[in-house]
């Protein structure tokens, strides 16, 4: 896509927190402004995975790297007043009754459950970005883009997802084109004006998050924990 656009691209492995950092070094010394980060990577394995850093891979994935990423360019992207957007799910609200340490133990957990929890970080990172910078000029929100008709449920080996696809019912579905409306949509309109800082959307449409992913003393605590996780301190 980057060939078709004629645009810089750079590929880093979120498996490895090392290729991640050394992106975020490599984007500060070539680009003096980031007008908008979008963290869309992500995905879920077909059974318990730890990665060469020691956490299970669709946590590293779905939440550490898109964390040690932002937070390793954010002087830059305050400086920028920048848009972060961050990939979120309705999957999320599958998970309760949670405590911090459970964050990092998802290599006990099914692997959709450990996704679901994942999603649900997503979302307390975003709250607690917003909380912390939105007065310095960030601006960020969290998007579940819907169930989308990518390879994603047969490489994640879940059957529920299998048994959806294998369906094939198009109003259950929506394209990749589809997925993508909602985050190119905020990605390239005004903050504050066109959408609400701080928000998680549902597509296009500001939705309610569960009362967990809405846990202000948790969102806290969860950003002090990963951030000694990755070493930012």
């Amino acid at each position: 896509m980057a060939a078709e656009l004629d645009a810089d691209y750079f590929v880093a492995d979120f498996t490895d927190l090392w290729q991640v950092r050394a992106l975020a070094d490599k984007l500060r010394s070539q680009y003096p402004r980031i007008d908008v980060l979008i963290n869309n990577a992500g995905g879920m394995t077909r059974q318990p995975h730890l990665t060469a850093d020691g956490y299970e891979m669709t946590y590293q994935v779905n939440y550490l790297a898109p964390f040690l990423l932002t937070t390793r360019l954010l002087d830059l992207l305050i400086e920028s007043r920048a848009s972060v957007i961050n990939t979120a799910s309705g999957a999320h609200k599958w998970v309760r009754n949670i405590a911090i340490v459970d964050f990092e133990n998802t290599q006990r957990r099914r692997p959709i459950v450990a996704y679901a929890i994942s999603k649900l970080a997503n979302i307390l990172f975003t709250k607690e970005l917003h909380r912390r910078y939105y007065a310095d000029g960030l601006s960020v929100a969290a998007v579940h883009p819907g169930v989308v008709a990518t390879n994603f449920s047969r490489a994640s080996g879940s059957r529920g997802f299998a048994v959806l696809e294998k369906l094939s019912l198009p109003r259950l579905f929506a394209t990749a084109e589809q997925g993508a409306a909602p985050l190119a949509r905020i990605a390239s309109s005004t903050p504050g004006v066109d959408w609400q800082p701080g928000e998680y959307y549902a597509k296009c449409e500001i939705a309610k998050a569960s009362r967990t992913a809405c846990d202000r003393h948790l969102a806290s605590d969860l950003w002090d924990r990963t951030l000694a996780l990755v070493g930012q301190l």
